[in-house]
């Protein structure tokens, strides 16, 4: 009775294990499914490169860096504006000195001025045009109630330069072009951030897959195993424990294989949800995992990376920025000076026509001196304080080019190391393999035991799954040295020449 009971059980779980492998296979293995996702490596990085959210906000910051750049350049064009005034009238109650008595004055104005500035970005100078016309009506209570009107216009050049200090128009350019570089490098950066991580998670769902196809023939010699003990049982040549330990062998590899394919299933969102998918969409991976090996020139895999990665122009940005808040410092609280030079006509009639009759030359030039007497110390503390920061991203970028060094050194062993491991996986599978075929004619013989059996079995899918790794790992390492280089060894092409085409 207990032996039914637990034929029973065994049976009822293996037939429904059973079915949910026929119901994973055909959810998994066929890609020709209408509404199926049948998903390359390429197509999932160029999803990602859409949907990544740390993409997304690479892209905003060299939007805003892109734009901030052109609105500076956008400046240092001509400035047009017109201020127009269409009605303003005043009544005020004024001290008249002259006469020592208080007076009402009424006054009705309409004015327009339009000006025109062109700053001079070679020498941080502006240039300025200004036109102003008015026309004005005004009374008096001390002249009597008549009103009196005129029309006026003046024109006038004018040039301001300040002396003797830094451009702060080339300097804010400067800083804004720096600012656009940074940010392109950053959302080159983050490409190859995804790049690895997509393709690192992609391949670990080909090596989930991979292990569910082992693991199902793992279950198919378990299930064979179980035949067998089953035969020589009914026959009466085995014992009956020996059938129990089989059914057990065949009943764990089953759930082995339905752990597997949770696995996979719970790897296979999380990928989703990576590349910017929605959860709900089927999705088949089809990647080449096969062996092909890549010859690496280590002594160009140095050059290449020292002299094209994109973290060290970003040092070199850091201190120029740095180079510039020194510019700045030295600036505060400095002796300058500047010059104003102005040049204009104004006429002024009670007819429009006449304004020009008689006009008004008017001239100004102007010399302004900035003396800075007594601060303290403040600005050679500030001038301090910047020296201090460029020496601080100097070092940081010679310790950021040893760092790409022994990253380039340390992914370059790691990809001859993979070499090496593929070799004894494939030894290994080989090995393995003619073990299982060996013990499996001495268990059909009954020179084995079911438990001794599954022992050679694990160790087979332990091995076809290791090989399947070292391939992973390999092709990881080669990516890993190709984002550490710049330099793609399997096309022999540098990746910033791609980018710029």
């Amino acid at each position: 009775m207990i032996k039914n009971r637990y034929n029973t059980r065994f049976r009822a779980r293996g037939q429904r294990i059973r079915w949910l492998v026929t119901v994973f296979f055909l959810i998994t293995c066929f890609q020709n499914v209408p509404g199926m996702e049948v998903m390359t490596l390429d197509k999932a990085l160029n999803y990602a490169f859409r949907n990544s959210p740390s993409i997304q906000e690479a892209g905003f910051s060299l939007e805003i860096s892109e734009r901030n750049l052109m609105a500076q350049q956008a400046g240092l064009k001509s400035q047009f504006n017109l201020t127009v005034t269409p009605y303003s009238y005043s009544s005020e109650r004024v001290f008249n000195d002259l006469i020592s008595k208080y007076n009402t004055q009424k006054q009705t104005r309409t004015e327009t001025r339009l000006s025109i500035t062109q700053p001079i970005k070679w020498t941080d100078g502006t240039l300025s045009i200004v036109e102003r016309f008015n026309w004005q009506e005004s009374s008096s209570s001390y002249t009597g109630p008549e009103k009196k009107s005129f029309f006026s216009n003046s024109i006038f050049l004018t040039f301001n330069q300040p002396l003797f200090t830094y451009n702060r128009t080339k300097l804010q350019l400067q800083e804004l072009e720096l600012a656009l570089e940074n940010a392109q490098l950053n959302y080159a950066i983050q490409k190859l951030v995804i790049e690895s991580q997509v393709t690192q998670q992609f391949l670990n769902l080909y090596s989930n897959r991979r292990s569910i196809q082992i693991a199902e023939q793992e279950y198919q010699n378990a299930d064979e195993s179980y035949q067998i003990i089953k035969n020589k049982v009914d026959a009466g040549i085995s014992a009956p424990g020996e059938l129990y330990q089989a059914d057990l062998t065949r009943a764990n590899s089953q759930a082995s294989l339905e752990n597997k394919q949770i696995q996979f299933q719970n790897a296979l969102d999380g990928f989703k949800i990576l590349i910017g998918l929605p959860l709900g969409v089927d999705m088949e991976i089809v990647t080449d995992i096969r062996k092909s090996l890549v010859e690496i020139d280590f002594a160009k895999a140095i050059e290449h990376g020292l002299s094209h990665r994109m973290e060290l122009r970003q040092r070199d940005i850091n201190i120029q920025n740095a180079l510039n808040d020194l510019v700045e410092a030295a600036a505060e609280n400095e002796f300058k000076a500047s010059i104003d030079v102005s040049f204009g006509l104004t006429g002024t009639n009670k007819n429009f026509s006449d304004i020009y009759t008689s006009p008004n030359t008017d001239r100004l030039i102007a010399l302004s001196l900035n003396i800075p007497l007594f601060d303290w110390g403040r600005r050679k503390h500030r001038i301090a304080a910047s020296n201090a920061r460029v020496e601080t991203r100097k070092l940081s970028a010679r310790e950021e080019k040893k760092q790409i060094e022994y990253e380039i050194r340390q992914a370059y062993r790691n990809l001859q190391n993979q070499k090496t491991q593929i070799e004894i996986a494939e030894k290994n599978i080989v090995n393995a393999q003619l073990t299982y075929e060996i013990n499996l004619e001495l268990y059909r013989s009954g020179d084995l035991s079911s438990k001794d059996l599954q022992f050679y079995q694990l160790q087979l899918s332990a091995q076809q799954l290791g090989e399947v790794e070292a391939l992973i790992n390999y092709k990881v390492a080669l990516l890993e040295l190709k984002i550490r280089t710049l330099w793609d060894f399997e096309k022999n092409v540098s990746i910033i020449e791609i980018k710029k085409k």
